[in-house]
Protein backbone atom coordinates (compact mmCIF):
# COMPACT_ATOMS: atom_id res chain seq x y z
CA UNK A 1 0.00 0.00 0.00
CA UNK A 2 1.55 3.23 -0.85
CA UNK A 3 1.05 6.39 0.75
CA UNK A 4 0.31 9.62 -1.03
CA UNK A 5 1.28 13.01 -0.06
CA UNK A 6 -0.26 16.21 -1.13
CA UNK A 7 2.32 19.09 -1.87
CA UNK A 8 2.22 20.86 1.10
CA UNK A 9 3.15 17.26 3.28
CA UNK A 10 5.94 16.94 0.41
CA UNK A 11 7.41 20.69 1.07
CA UNK A 12 7.36 19.63 4.50
CA UNK A 13 9.96 17.34 4.20
CA UNK A 14 12.48 19.43 2.63
CA UNK A 15 15.13 20.93 4.50
CA UNK A 16 16.21 24.62 4.84
CA UNK A 17 19.73 25.82 5.72
CA UNK A 18 19.87 29.20 6.39
CA UNK A 19 22.77 31.05 4.58
CA UNK A 20 24.46 33.86 6.46
CA UNK A 21 23.06 36.46 4.91
CA UNK A 22 19.75 36.50 2.81
CA UNK A 23 19.39 34.88 -0.90
CA UNK A 24 16.78 36.92 -1.44
CA UNK A 25 16.27 41.03 -1.04
CA UNK A 26 13.73 43.69 -1.80
CA UNK A 27 15.62 46.29 -3.06
CA UNK A 28 15.62 49.52 -0.42
CA UNK A 29 12.48 51.59 -0.33
CA UNK A 30 10.84 49.52 -2.95
CA UNK A 31 8.52 47.67 -0.55
CA UNK A 32 5.30 49.28 -1.46
CA UNK A 33 6.53 48.52 -4.99
CA UNK A 34 3.34 47.27 -7.13
CA UNK A 35 5.22 44.75 -8.92
CA UNK A 36 6.33 42.95 -5.63
CA UNK A 37 2.24 42.66 -5.42
CA UNK A 38 2.96 39.63 -8.22
CA UNK A 39 5.38 37.93 -6.04
CA UNK A 40 2.61 37.46 -3.06
CA UNK A 41 0.47 35.57 -6.08
CA UNK A 42 3.27 33.24 -7.94
CA UNK A 43 5.76 32.38 -4.82
CA UNK A 44 4.77 28.64 -4.58
CA UNK A 45 6.32 28.58 -0.79
CA UNK A 46 4.36 32.01 -0.06
CA UNK A 47 7.28 33.83 1.21
CA UNK A 48 5.49 37.26 0.76
CA UNK A 49 3.55 38.77 2.25
CA UNK A 50 1.52 41.66 2.46
CA UNK A 51 1.39 43.82 6.16
CA UNK A 52 -0.10 46.36 7.51
CA UNK A 53 1.53 49.13 5.87
CA UNK A 54 0.37 47.87 2.44
CA UNK A 55 4.16 47.06 2.33
CA UNK A 56 5.59 43.67 1.00
CA UNK A 57 7.66 41.75 4.01
CA UNK A 58 9.95 38.78 2.78
CA UNK A 59 11.38 35.40 4.73
CA UNK A 60 13.88 33.85 2.69
CA UNK A 61 13.29 31.00 4.97
CA UNK A 62 11.67 27.78 3.10
CA UNK A 63 12.22 29.21 -0.59
CA UNK A 64 12.45 26.52 -3.18
CA UNK A 65 15.09 28.41 -5.18
CA UNK A 66 12.42 28.23 -8.08
CA UNK A 67 13.09 31.98 -9.47
CA UNK A 68 9.17 32.80 -9.80
CA UNK A 69 9.95 35.84 -7.98
CA UNK A 70 12.65 37.05 -10.07
CA UNK A 71 11.11 36.79 -13.17
CA UNK A 72 7.84 37.99 -12.09
CA UNK A 73 8.97 41.12 -10.35
CA UNK A 74 12.22 41.90 -12.25
CA UNK A 75 15.89 42.63 -11.04
CA UNK A 76 14.99 46.42 -10.52
CA UNK A 77 12.48 45.27 -7.64
CA UNK A 78 14.58 42.31 -5.95
CA UNK A 79 18.16 41.20 -5.54
CA UNK A 80 17.88 37.39 -6.17
CA UNK A 81 21.16 35.60 -6.17
CA UNK A 82 21.55 31.15 -4.92
CA UNK A 83 22.45 30.81 -1.30
CA UNK A 84 26.40 30.03 -0.67
CA UNK A 85 27.31 26.28 -0.91
CA UNK A 86 25.88 24.27 2.08
CA UNK A 87 23.07 26.66 2.13
CA UNK A 88 19.66 26.84 1.02
CA UNK A 89 16.96 24.25 0.08
CA UNK A 90 17.85 20.30 0.83
CA UNK A 91 14.65 18.58 -1.21
CA UNK A 92 14.04 15.20 0.74
CA UNK A 93 10.98 13.56 -1.36
CA UNK A 94 11.63 12.90 -5.19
Amino acid sequence: MSVRLDLKSKLGLDVFKEDSKPHIKIKPGLESDPRLKKAVLVCPAGLYKLNDKGEIALSTDGCLECGTCRLACGPEVLDWNYPSGGAGIQFRFG
